[in-house]
């Protein structure tokens, strides 16, 4: 999606994109990679093309780091050799190639499948035969990229949400599918959407400094709560809002396989025992628990007191055991920076957690018609 489009498309696409990397400036160097081996006849690697992904990128000036490998990155064929689960479900003149200009690699796909069971195996030695012989030909890698919603990287997601059922996990799937051809793409123009983003009453929070914890979605309850009863906004765009920002943090992940965001409700002037409204949250929820499985890292409440904690969580008793689990409802503000990876110093430096979402909101005017 451009930063000017009134139309907002999902982050990810089933579609691949293509790299194909040589070693021929550098014949006996390292692809700078950590392997993971996906041949072990798992369920979670059903829907891989390959038998090897890139799990770790190493230090150093390497293949990979040239070429921008990144972590995910499936390995589908050595020198134009096959070594896939299954054929390409796509045509090579359809796909976007990743390779620079000044990085093309000529080779030609044979798109071979490979039996599981030794196929990783086969896969290394081909490298290591190929390698021993260069510089004549040199060694070339050509990987697919997929992104995090594409069912390769998804799949494990649906599986560990309905506990390693295969079939329940694809039920799970295909109804998301068919949720995401029907919700996409949201018109940005819409007058509600328009006043959440210029009030920022849904934005989102995002520290590139911050290493170990994912970026957070930041919801303004109160605000919602009090446009909403003024008829400014409906609460299907208040869902619709949460997608965009949701949608957003998941495609900034580093591992696609792995996508994570946090969400960070503010009730600053909210009563939990008299103004707090739940059915928005319950609408929220219907859409992120079945189309957006394990990928929620934290979600905090706050300000809580400790005194109506508890008539809080059971207020939200709708929401899943495991789901519950990665809650916290809390008036302290050292739990929430420990929690999302704040420091809290910053939050006290900008007078608030407010004014601390303004400093490190992204978007932005970039949605705003």
């Amino acid at each position: 999606m451009t930063s000017r489009s009134p139309l907002y498309h999902s982050t990810s696409k089933e579609k691949p994109q293509l790299l194909h990397i040589t070693f021929e400036s550098d014949p006996k160097g390292s692809l700078g990679c950590q392997l993971v081996n996906t041949d072990k006849g798992s369920d979670d690697h059903m829907f891989l093309p390959g038998y090897a992904v890139i799990g770790k990128l190493l230090k150093g000036e390497t293949v990979a780091r040239k070429f921008d490998v990144r972590v995910g990155d499936v390995i589908v064929a050595v020198n134009g050799t096959g070594y896939r689960r299954f054929a390409p479900d796509y045509k090579e003149a359809d796909v976007e190639y990743l390779n620079k200009d000044e990085e093309k690699v000529d080779v030609t796909l044979d798109n071979a499948v490979v039996a599981a069971g030794e196929a990783y195996n086969q896969l290394l030695s081909k490298i290591k035969a190929i390698k021993a012989a260069a510089p004549d030909p040199p060694l070339i890698l050509t990987l697919e990229r997929y992104g995090w919603d594409a069912r390769s990287n998804s799949w494990p997601r649906y599986l560990a949400a309905r506990d390693n059922n295969v079939p329940d996990a694809m039920m799970m799937q295909q109804q998301h599918e068919q949720w995401k051809s029907e919700i996409f793409p949201i018109d940005l123009t819409k007058a509600g959407l328009q006043e959440i983003f210029k009030q920022k009453a849904i934005c989102e929070i995002n520290i590139h400094e911050i290493k170990d914890f994912p970026p957070t979605v930041y919801i303004n309850y109160g605000k919602l709560q009090q446009m909403e009863k003024a008829g400014e906004i409906t609460a299907d765009e208040v869902v619709e809002a949460f997608i965009i920002f949701t949608e957003r943090l998941l495609a900034h992940s580093n591992d696609p396989r792995n996508p994570k965001t946090c969400q960070f409700i503010d009730l600053s002037g909210v009563s939990i025992t008299g103004g707090f409204r739940v059915e928005t949250l319950k609408r929220i929820y219907k859409i992120f628990e079945p189309n957006y499985p394990e990928t929620l890292f934290k979600m905090v409440m706050f300000p809580v007191s400790s005194m109506v904690g508890l008539t809080a969580r059971s207020l939200l008793s709708f929401v899943n055991e495991k789901t519950q689990s990665k809650f916290l409802i809390t008036n302290s503000l050292d739990k929430v920076c420990e929690e999302l990876g704040w420091e809290k110093r910053d939050v006290d430096d900008c007078g608030g957690i407010k004014e601390f979402m303004e400093k490190h909101e992204k978007v932005g005017d970039s949605f705003l018609f």
